[in-house]
């Protein structure tokens, strides 16, 4: 299996931590939370700050794998996991807090469903990678 599409479906995904979690190191003045009208709150604004940088170390982290994705399977289930423990908290506010705006509904579903799937999808191209490593190179008539 080849590894390029997966590096391609990797770095377009990468985009969005890294994006979200630079606009979300704004805090409470993240033009999301603007919109909500939330009182000022210092401690509020700390944690989405500090949420959003974490956010974004998960986007730098995928793009920094993007060159050896078929080796760094430990860091992209890592990745992956955090994103889907994200999902599974999202779940949980659903479920408490009720429906937020529908974009998350969305979100949910690739970080909870997507995260399974990727970290299949990157196993097979690592095992790919391991076997055509291991093949014995091609003996060729110089000429």
């Amino acid at each position: 299996m080849r590894k390029r599409p997966l590096q391609i479906a990797t770095a377009i995904l990468a985009c969005v931590p890294t994006l979200t979690g630079l606009l979300a190191m704004t805090g409470l003045d993240d033009p999301l939370y603007r919109a909500l009208q939330l009182p000022p709150d210092a401690t509020l604004d700390s944690n989405l700050r500090f949420y959003g940088g974490v956010w974004l170390g998960v986007g730098l982290a995928a793009f920094w794998l993007l060159p050896r994705i078929e080796r760094e399977t430990t860091l992209f289930r890592c990745l992956w996991l955090m994103i889907f423990l994200g999902g599974a908290g999202r779940l949980l506010s659903l479920a408490l807090a009720g429906m937020p705006f529908p974009p998350f509904v969305g979100f949910t579903a690739l970080e909870v469903l997507g995260a399974p799937l990727f970290v299949w999808w990157q196993a097979r191209v690592a095992r790919a990678a391991a076997v055509g490593a291991a093949a014995p190179p091609v003996l060729r008539r110089v000429a």
